[in-house]
Order: C-alpha cells, then sequence, then structure tokens
C-alpha cells in the first residue's frame, strides 16, 4: 500500500485498539497516568526487553517514589538502583531530566511537547509515549517496534534509518494518532510489533491488521523493513586490576565521567593486555603492592559498537597512595550494591570465586 489515506489509516487504528483492548498485556507502567512513572519506563524500556525492565520498575519507583525523590538522590544511588539494565547514561540523562522538572516546573513534568523535548534525555519518541499516555495527546511516537510495523503494513522499501524513511515513518504516526485513546493507539502499534508482527517470525494469521498489509500479501515479511547492514563491533583488549586488601574484603574501585561506563565504578582498567600493561596501570594510579604472574581470566564482553576482551589479574594492594587519577576509593565486597558498578565489573569480581590459584610475585 502507498499513500494511504486518512480512511485507510482509521480502518487499522480501529482495528489495533480492538485487538489490544482484548490482548493487551498488564504492564504496571500501565496501570498509572502519572508522566513521572510513564517517563521511567520508557527510558528503562529503551533497548531492553520488557521481561528485564519488570525485575526493576517496581522497585525502583518504590526507592524514587516521584521526581523530587529522585532529583534530591546521588548519582551513585540512582546507578546503584539501576545497576544490571545497562546503557547506564539513560540512568544519569533521566536524573539530569528530572531535576531540571522540579528545578524548573516544580516537579510536575509539563504538558507542552516542546518543553518536555528540551529536557535532558527525552527526545521525539520518549516525548511522544509521555504526551501520549499521560496527558492524552495526538503525539506520535515511532520505536523499532513501531517502524517494522509500518514498514510492512505500507511497503515501506527504503532502509530504516535513512531520512527519507524516517520522514515516512514519522508522517504515519501522526496521522494515525489523530483520534480518541492516543495513548492506547501508540501502546497498541507497540504491542503489535513486540508480540505479532516480530523480526522472524511474525504471527499474520493473528495479526488484526493482515489484510492492508502489503508485506503479508506480497510475501515480503522476511524482507521488510530493510535495515543498513551494521559494521560488526570493533575489537578493544583491556587489562584490569583486582586489586584487594590484606583482607580480601575491599576492593580498589575507580570511577570516570568520560569513556566506557562513564559516571561507573568499575576495576581500574586501561589498554593492554600483557603483565606489563596491568602493572603500569597500577604504577600510575599509585597502587603499592604485588601483582600477579598471570591473569587469573580473560573475559569477553560485547557493548553496541565495542568487543571488549579483558585480561584480569590479581594484585595484593598494600598501600593505596594519593593519586591525580579519576577517583578511586576502597569498596566493601559486601557493599558492592550500594554504587552503580558496570556488568562487566560484575562479571570480573565473579571470577574471584572460581577456584583458581593465584600467583603473586614476591
Amino acid at each position: 500500500m502507498s499513500g494511504e489515506t486518512t480512511r485507510e489509516l482509521q480502518k487499522i487504528r480501529s482495528a489495533l485498539l480492538a485487538h489490544y483492548d482484548a490482548h493487551a498485556r498488564d504492564l504496571p507502567w500501565r496501570r498509572t497516568r502519572d508522566p513521572y512513572a510513564i517517563w521511567v519506563s520508557e527510558i528503562m524500556l529503551q533497548q531492553t526487553r520488557v521481561d528485564t525492565v519488570l525485575r526493576y520498575y517496581d522497585r525502583f519507583l518504590q526507592r524514587f517514589p516521584d521526581a523530587e525523590s529522585l532529583a534530591r538522590a546521588e548519582e551513585d544511588a540512582v546507578l546503584a538502583a539501576w545497576s544490571g539494565l545497562g546503557y547506564y547514561r539513560r540512568a544519569r540523562l533521566l536524573h539530569a531530566g528530572v531535576r531540571e522538572v522540579v528545578a524548573k516546573y516544580g516537579g510536575r513534568v509539563p504538558e507542552d511537547a516542546e518543553q518536555r523535548r528540551k529536557l535532558p534525555g527525552i527526545g521525539r519518541y520518549t516525548a511522544g509515549a509521555i504526551g501520549s499516555i499521560a496527558f492524552d495527546r495526538e503525539e506520535p511516537l515511532v520505536d523499532g517496534n513501531v517502524a517494522r510495523v509500518f514498514a510492512r503494513i505500507f511497503g515501506i522499501d527504503t532502509p530504516l534509518g535513512q531520512r527519507e524513511t524516517e520522514a515516512r515513518l514519522w508522517s504515519i504516526a501522526e496521522r494515525i494518532v489523530k483520534g480518541p485513546r492516543p495513548g492506547s493507539l501508540n501502546q497498541a502499534l507497540m504491542e503489535l510489533g513486540a508480540l505479532t508482527c516480530t523480526k522472524s517470525s511474525p504471527q499474520c494469521a493473528r495479526c488484526p491488521v493482515a489484510k492492508p498489509c502489503h508485506a503479508r500479501a506480497h510475501e515480503r515479511t522476511a524482507e521488510l523493513p530493510r535495515v543498513l547492514k551494521k559494521a560488526p563491533p570493533q575489537l578493544r583488549e583491556l587489562v584490569a586490576l583486582i586489586a584487594l586488601d590484606a583482607t580480601g574484603k575491599h576492593v580498589v574501585l575507580q570511577r570516570s565521567e568520560q569513556g566506557l561506563f562513564a559516571g561507573l565504578w568499575n576495576l581500574p582498567m586501561s589498554d593492554g593486555q600483557a603483565r606489563a600493561d596491568a602493572a603500569e596501570l597500577a604504577s600510575t594510579l599509585g597502587l603499592r603492592g604485588k601483582l600477579a604472574k598471570q591473569p587469573i581470566a580473560t573475559l569477553e564482553h560485547v557493548l553496541t559498537h565495542r568487543r571488549l576482551r579483558l585480561a584480569l589479574y590479581a594484585f595484593s594492594l598494600e598501600k593505596l597512595a594519593e593519586t591525580t587519577q579519576p577517583a578511586l576509593r576502597l569498596q566493601a565486597r559486601d557493599r558492592l550494591s550500594e554504587l552503580g558498578i558496570s556488568s562487566l565489573t560484575q562479571k570480573a569480581l565473579a571470577a574471584l570465586d572460581a577456584p583458581t590459584q593465584l600467583s603473586l610475585v614476591e
């Protein structure tokens, strides 16, 4: 289908809403119209599975039930509550955005779309989700699920990500959202993409809009949407120190405001793989002690654009010298949950529980 008419869009709209009313999942963020709670859910759901978010959403809101409580919180507390969800920049931007809402709008998320889009971490999609779901405004949204649904229904042949494609997708979203229950309509589109019009093996027989769907009619569900090939993640080799004090109950952590895992506490890391690289890292940070002869483990960790290979070296700490390097601290291992710690560091610390013989330089 091309050149979709308003009448055709309204028929699709009605079918989507009817299907959503009958089959929508009962999710906690669908039981509220609180714009703050919806904002939290939308940020958590970016590039993260619903099943994962369900483990964090209620707990996060119990700790930070409103904008004021989140705005007052220290960043470490926010990142600790986010720990395990990944993509920690989302949490930092949410925190910054909420602080601005408290400072500028008295803790009330603005109804005006332009004001919302000026907040840190809120783009066109998130603004549309909050506006339509919380405020019942006719604001569009396009995420990966919605893009796939539109590409198949309307036979969009240009690749996702191209300016032409994005303009077409948003144009359809702007037109189809007009009418009653815009929030439910947007959620119906996302739900259809998540459960029925899936990336592989779409359930066309269960789809409420199968009849007007171009991809189904022309057997093109496997080729639509068109996606530009991404370059494979680049390999980066790192060394990391697991520096424990004499009791073995405290570990040295480092935080940087830039680079990988910005804002999080991590094991001290630097580029390299050899023991000499680990020794140089310890010296640069002012760590005094004994370095293992061999790495205790080598870990692989894949990020969106990077593949990390991490050589872990045990370090028996004698002294933590004063340093001008980014923040260092000696943290109790049984109180790591108080900090925002990257999943890579969590994985690395788990290697200490393996029955590995550590060989230290005398």
